[in-house]
């Protein structure tokens, strides 16, 4: 047996899924069926209960996969420990981010990053947010970065920053002449907006109930990007992140307004998979993003990370 083969194996058990695996391994799913069958053939007991319609391990499957994750654990740790006493860092990290904060606030990390660490890759996917949990929970990406962090048992969350939300609107608009604006102002206005799925969303309903401000729901997208442009052609008003919308600011296509009395602010973080070990390159990205050394028991620089 290769490491390889109890990785492609932990990596079916957690997704449950042949093309899934096969898509995380890069190989074919004929691959991940004919590393099964070799698992089962050299360890001479059956692994997974072919007479289940779902996917389903054996009793020894279940033992199997316990050992394999402890080895590949062990595996990563040794390796790791050995690239650190080396002082290299290199390698790939494979980020999964939601497109707001992929489009307007990673960019000048990554910059920063690959300037300090140049024999490191960085790939960026832009997902949905419930996407960007299932790719760490199924170990696709390395890091995932969110807004409105949600606990789960199996991530480890890391405050990255915090955004401030804003009142934006076209600059022909009553509000475009307003530094500030009292929220009950917004009462009875056309409100451009993300979809009910959306966290920001979740955080922007609640606030107008906190407030019991009633508006007027006009349109609905599913990125930030569209939601701009409908305010550009002044369809509605949006709420949104000022990191967000500052180059629009800059060239003065939409103005933005803060909302009196509260700071209303969107937090943002970096997740990743708990029990997962980082490498040195992943270490160091962290730092580059919040500033802080990560530590392996699950707290930066003394505090607690959010779980």
């Amino acid at each position: 047996m290769q490491i390889e083969n109890f990785k492609i194996f932990s990596d079916l058990v957690e997704s449950q899924s042949f093309s899934r695996a096969a898509k995380i391994n890069s190989i074919t799913q004929s691959a991940v069926s004919q590393q099964l069958r070799a698992m089962e053939k050299h360890f001479r007991v059956l692994i997974v209960d072919r007479s289940q319609k779902q996917f389903r391990l054996t009793r020894e499957g279940e033992k199997l996969y316990d050992s394999s994750k402890d080895i590949l654990y062990r595996y990563e740790k040794l390796n790791n420990e050995l690239l650190e006493m080396k002082k290299v860092i290199s390698g790939t990290i494979h980020i999964s981010t939601i497109y707001s904060i992929g489009l307007h606030e990673l960019p000048t990390y990554i910059t920063k990053f690959l300037k300090d660490f140049p024999s490191v890759n960085v790939r960026v996917e832009y997902r949905r947010s419930n996407m960007v949990y299932e790719d760490i929970i199924h170990n696709s990406v390395d890091f995932g970065l969110v807004a409105y962090p949600t606990k789960m048992r199996q991530l480890e969350i890391t405050p990255f920053k915090e955004d401030r939300l804003v009142v934006v609107c076209n600059p022909q608009h009553p509000f475009a002449q307003k530094e500030n604006i009292d929220i009950e102002e917004l009462t009875g206005q056309k409100l451009i907006n993300f979809e009910p799925d959306i966290p920001t969303r979740k955080a922007v309903d609640q606030l107008f109930k906190d407030y019991n401000v009633e508006i007027n729901p006009v349109m609905e997208f599913d990125n930030i990007e569209t939601v701009k442009r409908a305010v550009e052609i002044d369809a509605g008003i949006a709420i949104l992140p000022l990191a967000t919308v500052e180059q629009e600011i800059s060239r003065q296509s939409l103005n933005a307004a803060q909302i009196k009395g509260k700071r209303i602010v969107r937090p943002l973080a970096i997740l990743h998979r708990k029990g997962r070990v980082l490498t040195p390159a992943m270490k160091k990205f962290i730092f580059t993003l919040t500033g802080e050394t990560y530590k392996d028991s699950g707290q930066v620089n003394g505090f607690n990370a959010i779980e």
